[in-house]
C-alpha cells in the first residue's frame, strides 16, 4: 500500500481529503504545520477521528524565514504580497516532502481544490478554484502531489463531512492569513516594531490630506481611507521614496495594458512568447487572455484590452486553458 503525507490543518478541506485519500486504498499520514497560534488540537481531533496518524512539526522558523519576514517587507515596498503563495513551495510543500521522504511516502496531498494529474497542474471547480495558490511549486512538489478535492465543490466537501460524521463538518472556513488570526496586518506590522510614518494623499498633484502609513493601502483601493475627499477616489499609485499614496478621481488610471512580472517560476517552460490566460488576483473571474514575453527571470505581459489594477507585490499566474503554467510577481 501507498503512503502519503497530508497537511492536516485541523479544517473540512483537509479532513474530508484525509477520508478520500484513504478510501481510494492509500495509507495516509497527517503533517500538521505549527506557527505558534492555536489549531494543533483541532488537528489532532479531525486525525483521531480518521484514524490517521499525525505528525506536528515547528514550522515558526521557516515561517519566518520565507513568508513572514519578506510579507512585511514588501508592503513597506508599497506592495501587496500574497502569502500563501510564498509559504506553499517554500515551507508547506517544502515540509510535506520532508516528511514524505522521512517515511518512505510516495505522493503528498492537500486539500486544496485543484487538480494535479502526472506531474502537471490544472484548474479546480470554478466556484471555488484554488490552483492560483500553487503557481510557485517546485518540479518535484507537483510530480508528488494529489488533490483529491479537485471533482468538488466546496458545498459539496461540507455534506460529504456531515454525512461522515467529521467533527469539522461544520467548522468555519480558515482565515485569509494563518499568521494573522485577526486579519489586521498593518497592525500586525506594527507589533514588529516597524511603523511606517504617516504622509500625505496626493490628488491630481496636490496633498489633500495624511494617510496613516502606506501599509494600509493597495493599488485600485476605493474605501477606508480615514478622509473625506467629497468625491469617490481610487488608489492610483504608492511611493515609498516620497511616502505617498496617489490617487485619482477616476477608475481609468488604475486599469493597465501591460506590466512586468519578476522571478516566474514555470511549471511548463515556454520556448518563446505564448498568448495565454492569465490571472492577476485569487478571483472567480474568468481569465483575461494576455500575450506574455519572457525576458531574463521575468516576463512582460501585455493584454489586447485594459485590466483593473495589477497590483505590485500580488501574482500574476499563466494558463493554458486549465493547465497552470506558472507564475510571477507583479511589479511597478
Amino acid at each position: 500500500m501507498d503512503k502519503v503525507v497530508l497537511g492536516l490543518s485541523g479544517g473540512v478541506d483537509s479532513a474530508v481529503a484525509a477520508h478520500l485519500l484513504c478510501e481510494s486504498g492509500l495509507e495516509v499520514y497527517g503533517l500538521y504545520l505549527d506557527n505558534g497560534l492555536p489549531g494543533a488540537d483541532a488537528a489532532r481531533e479531525a486525525a483521531a477521528s480518521l484514524s490517521v496518524p499525525l505528525t506536528i512539526t515547528d514550522s515558526r522558523e521557516a515561517m519566518e524565514q520565507y513568508v513572514c519576514t519578506p510579507f512585511a517587507e514588501a508592503y513597506l515596498r508599497g506592495e501587496t504580497p500574497n502569502p500563501c503563495i510564498l509559504c506553499n513551495p517554500a515551507v508547506k510543500f517544502r515540509a510535506l516532502l520532508d516528511e514524505a521522504e522521512r517515511i518512505g511516502a510516495k505522493h503528498i496531498a492537500t486539500g486544496h481544490y485543484a487538480r494535479a494529474e502526472n506531474g502537471a497542474i490544472y484548474r479546480g471547480q470554478p466556484e471555488n478554484d484554488q490552483s492560483y495558490m500553487l503557481c510557485r511549486l517546485t518540479p518535484d512538489e507537483v510530480n508528488a502531489l494529489l488533490l483529491p478535492l479537485a471533482p468538488y465543490k466546496k458545498t459539496e466537501v461540507r455534506a460529504l463531512a456531515e454525512e461522515l460524521g467529521l467533527p469539522v463538518a461544520h467548522k468555519p472556513d480558515s482565515m485569509d492569513i494563518c499568521f494573522i488570526p485577526d486579519g489586521d496586518y498593518a497592525a500586525w506590522i506594527e507589533r514588529r516594531g516597524i511603523t511606517p510614518p504617516p504622509g500625505d494623499f496626493v490628488l491630481d498633484g496636490k496633498a489633500v490630506g495624511k494617510h496613516r502609513g502606506i501599509h494600509h493601502y493597495t493599488v485600485g483601493q476605493r474605501r477606508h481611507f480615514g478622509v473625506g475627499f467629497g468625491k469617490r477616489v481610487y488608489v492610483s499609485d504608492i511611493c515609498p521614496e516620497t511616502n505617498e499614496v496617489r490617487l485619482s478621481s477616476d477608475d481609468a488610471a488604475v486599469w493597465r495594458e501591460s506590466f512586468r512580472v519578476r522571478g516566474v517560476n514555470w511549471l511548463v517552460p515556454p520556448e518563446g512568447e505564448i498568448v495565454c490566460g492569465v490571472r492577476i488576483r485569487h478571483s472567480r473571474r474568468e481569465l483575461p487572455t494576455g500575450t506574455v514575453t519572457p525576458d531574463g527571470d521575468g516576463a512582460i505581459v501585455r493584454f489586447p484590452a485594459p485590466v483593473r489594477a495589477p497590483t505590485p507585490g500580488q501574482t500574476a499566474a499563466f494558463y493554458d486553458g486549465d493547465r497552470l503554467l506558472g507564475g510571477g510577481f507583479i511589479v511597478k
